[in-house]
């Protein structure tokens, strides 16, 4: 079932009959009338195909299902922070807002644009400031609406990890796991955790998402990516996200095959250092981090970067070209070591590591399949 069809006006009268034991003491608690109440979850146990309360002389009892709906349920209140918005109100606005204009995000749900400005506009009256506003031809999120965005994206994560757990409460495998991959984990260890992970799960999907960090840490606190995997970044940097490392991984300076730095001494000297144009990441990123600390190493201010440049696919055919010079992981290129392509010509000055490991958010609950996944992939990483 897609999360987005779960209507959380159904879900607020469904906690309030877990916490009041009745449909009578809810109706109180939440404004309704008794048979709304009533309603409302006659429509969520329909549409989830699933009894969520046992009916008792003195009240309703939560089912295990129940009791499972009703602790993501109590989160996705916690995230929005006031009442909840219509099933259409929070449709059109997070697909306003992943659109950036009222015509795309028409096109992209097969609402009329009247239809999107009407919920979007229902919604923002509901908050004290706007959550739109225009931006040249397009549409930006206001500081309320990119809060509300958030929160309403992490409330539909949580709605998508209970319809899983669900689903494995009735003994079926499904499930979607996202994961945001940069540069490095693509060549270890994510491959063997995913095929590790589809031979005992094979009806659960993982979808890749691949970037850089900064392409993926705003998706990642969204609740749109559920793992993020590559170099982790000072706790300072992330201090709402928790990080595991997995390995130390030690970079080596690459270039063509032949490159005059692989027939001097190693490891090289400032001069050595100096004398070649360099392919680097920009600065913030671990790796240039490491850069510059070699050039720490041996007493010397890092030069100017020619290129800056954070694709493998470019730095490979800029290295094969001419006598530029890069840092890299040898897992990273180890088909093109093997062809010939690139060499490791010479070991870095300086004790140069990253550590490489799954970041998540601190507050975030794994569904069984996505624990099953991260322990899989720990494994893999220890091998």
């Amino acid at each position: 079932m897609d999360p987005s069809r779960i209507s959380l006006r159904h879900l607020r009268a469904f906690l309030a009959v877990a916490e009041a034991g009745s449909a009578t003491g809810a109706a109180t608690a939440i404004n309704l009338t008794q048979s709304a109440v009533t309603q409302a979850i006659a429509r969520l146990e329909r549409d989830l195909a699933l009894p969520l309360f046992q009916r008792l002389p003195r009240g309703m009892a939560l089912t295990e299902a129940g009791r499972m709906l009703a602790i993501r349920a109590a989160a996705v209140f916690r995230l929005i922070e006031g009442p909840p918005p219509s099933t259409v109100q929070m449709n059109a606005f997070l697909a306003v807002a992943d659109a950036g204009t009222y015509s795309a995000a028409a096109a992209a749900t097969g609402l009329s644009e009247s239809a999107l400005h009407r919920a979007v506009s229902d919604l923002s009256s509901g908050t004290r400031d706007g959550v739109l506003e225009r931006r040249g031809r397009g549409l930006a999120l206001t500081a309320k609406g990119r809060g509300l965005a958030r929160r309403l994206r992490l409330g539909r994560a949580e709605l998508r990890s209970a319809i899983a757990e669900l689903a494995e409460l009735e003994g079926r495998d499904v499930g979607r796991i996202v994961v945001g991959a940069m540069p490095l984990s693509r060549a270890r260890p994510l491959p063997a955790a995913l095929a590790a992970f589809a031979s005992v799960r094979p009806l659960v999907d993982v979808a890749i998402v691949e970037g850089s960090y900064v392409d993926l840490v705003g998706p990642l606190r969204d609740g749109q990516i559920d793992i993020m995997i590559g170099a982790l970044r000072p706790a300072s940097v992330a201090a709402d996200l928790l990080q595991t490392p997995l390995f130390d991984d030690h970079p080596v300076i690459t270039g063509r095959p032949g490159h005059p730095l692989s027939t001097r001494p190693s490891p090289p000297t400032a001069e050595d250092l100096m004398a070649f144009p360099w392919i680097v990441p920009a600065e913030g990123t671990p790796l240039r981090a490491q850069w510059n600390a070699m050039f720490a190493a041996v007493g010397a201010t890092p030069p100017r970067v020619p290129i800056e440049c954070g694709s493998m696919v470019l730095i490979r055919d800029l290295l094969v070209r001419g006598d530029y010079l890069t840092l890299l992981s040898p897992s990273q290129i180890a088909v093109e070591l093997r062809s010939g392509w690139l060499q490791s010509v010479a070991t870095p000055p300086g004790d140069l590591r990253r550590t490489i490991g799954v970041t998540v958010r601190s507050d975030w609950r794994p569904t069984k399949a996505q624990r099953q996944f991260l322990q899989i992939l720990v494994a893999e990483a220890d091998i």
